[in-house]
């Protein structure tokens, strides 16, 4: 099969430069390499369309035609447009419809060969495949990432805010280019079944979609990484890892309690991550604290309990919460924070706490998908996380009854001490914690899974293609479709889908 990949911001090269680095090079970025590489070991031709930039400040991204070394059935394919220079992702919108689409189009001529299904990505993504499938037919799936609605939710739009909100967001454009793909394309996806009843059900979306309408989803959750995280895979930072864990160790614990089992906490220092609370759960907890150390995974800040100088305002506020508990709770010796950079020290780390048996702890208080503890259970450390989003799906099958990991509330510390017990207390537990969640993770939670996925909906929709034609569209604003036609979506058409 021949499937292309729509993702204008993507800027995909085969370094992955910038990744993390840069607002617009986030986790979307991540999904679409993965998932594109993994349809082209299962044998199909794979093209990724994103934007060319030619500007000796992104020499990465100059190139027409790119690809991966190591897999020729992907190809990186760059089209100009909106210029030359760089351009941040709230800026395509007026360029999308007429140059993207146009070149896509004129590398298809001169290839002669379409690609038999696209899947688009964000709403940029999705706004372009819907207007390449007014030109060609060919039906596409729509995968959103993260919606405009909840941003501006936590962002608190209201009458008063929402012009100064849209001047910098661009939430006008966003909002109608999601509810453009969600309506023009054969299939939603989406990582949870949880995602699609509160996300997409928000009233932005009400009239492009119905999310009580089977055949308009498919629940297609996101993989591991198995060749970094497996706990059966190596790389050249394992024994660095465990010479620096060692170090970190004697540096923050007591002796005695250097070999104990760790709580091992990887997420970036956000308060809806609630580090707090897990810190709040283990000062209240003697046996707990008896049990285990709590090792708390940080990046960039080297010995944040003692020096939160290079911390930014938010990270600070929570590192200051957390001394404090300390300091009332005598836990010095006890909690542990080590900085590490990138995917292979992270999983070289859990490698290494999972053989004393450690466990992962995310507490957030709300996850959407929770893709952080899939990689730290196959890397071999039983998961206690939160049951609030998507690990309640991911850890607990509700046909079977059967649990892949202990889910906890994240609000109620004695609860997630409790659920932290219940793993660390009993070996047996442990190891049957263990076992499960990888083979859990084996099972549904790969990106070749994450393909697979794709492809049998991409048959489907591909079967049921006539029929689709039938369903009645939305009509896309010109705005998208004609560069010579000034913005027609405006504040008060936002306004009126947002707070209807």
């Amino acid at each position: 099969m021949h499937v292309a990949f729509i993702n204008p911001q993507g800027n995909f090269d085969p370094k992955d430069s910038y990744w993390t680095e840069h607002p617009d090079f986030g986790g979307q970025l991540v999904y679409v390499k993965e998932v594109a590489l993994a349809m082209a070991e299962l044998g199909h031709e794979v093209d990724i369309f994103t934007r060319r930039i030619v500007d000796p400040k992104w020499p990465e991204f100059a190139a027409s035609v790119d690809g991966y070394p190591d897999q020729p059935n992907v190809r990186i394919i760059r089209i100009s447009f909106g210029g030359n220079a760089f351009l941040a992702k709230e800026h395509l919108w007026p360029y999308l419809g007429s140059e993207f689409v146009s070149g896509i189009l004129d590398y298809y001529h001169q290839q002669g060969r379409p690609p038999e299904v696209i899947t688009a990505h964000y709403a940029d993504g999705g706004v372009t495949a819907a207007i390449l499938h007014q030109h060609t037919g060919i039906p596409f799936t729509f995968t959103g990432h993260s919606l405009g609605a909840q941003k501006m939710d936590k962002l608190h739009a209201n009458q008063t805010n929402l012009a100064e909100l849209d001047a910098r967001y661009h939430f006008a454009q966003r909002i109608f280019a999601e509810r453009i793909s969600m309506n023009h394309a054969s299939r939603v996806i989406v990582s949870t079944a949880q995602e699609r009843q509160e996300q997409y059900a928000h009233s932005a979306y009400r009239g492009a979609v119905d999310v009580s309408d089977d055949s308009r989803f498919a629940v297609i959750p996101p993989g591991v990484n198995l060749k970094i995280f497996d706990h059966g895979a190596v790389n050249p930072f394992e024994k660095l890892i465990r010479e620096k864990v060692a170090r970190i160790f004697e540096r923050d614990l007591t002796l005695e309690r250097r070999q104990l089992p760790a709580i091992v906490c990887s997420s970036r220092l956000d308060a809806k991550k609630n580090h707090v609370g897990l810190v709040q759960a283990y000062a209240q907890s003697q046996e707990l604290q008896r049990t285990a150390n709590l090792v708390m995974v940080v990046r960039g800040l080297e010995d944040p309990l003692r020096d939160r100088g290079a911390a930014r305002d938010e990270e600070r506020a929570i590192l200051d919460e957390i001394v404090y508990l300390m300091d009332a709770h005598a836990l010095w010796g006890k909690i542990s924070a080590i900085s590490l950079s990138g995917q292979e020290e992270l999983a070289a780390c859990y490698r290494y706490l999972a053989q004393r048996g450690s466990v992962f702890s995310l507490t957030a208080l709300y996850e959407p998908f929770g893709l952080a503890p899939l990689e730290a259970i196959v890397a071999g450390l039983p998961g206690v996380v939160t049951k609030n989003g998507g690990p309640s799906e991911s850890l607990f099958d509700a046909g079977s009854g059967e649990d892949y990991g202990v889910l906890v509330d994240p609000s109620d510390p004695q609860d997630i001490a409790c659920g932290l017990l219940k793993v660390l207390a009993d070996p047996q537990k442990w190891q049957s914690y263990h076992d499960a969640g990888i083979q859990r993770v084996y099972d549904r939670y790969t990106w070749r899974r994450t393909a697979e996925g794709y492809l049998r909906e991409v048959e489907r929709i591909i079967t049921l293609r006539a029929a689709e034609a039938e369903r009645p569209k939305l009509t896309i604003p010109e705005y998208f479709t004609h560069p010579d036609v000034k913005n027609n979506i405006g504040v008060n058409d936002l306004a009126q889908v947002y707070f209807s």
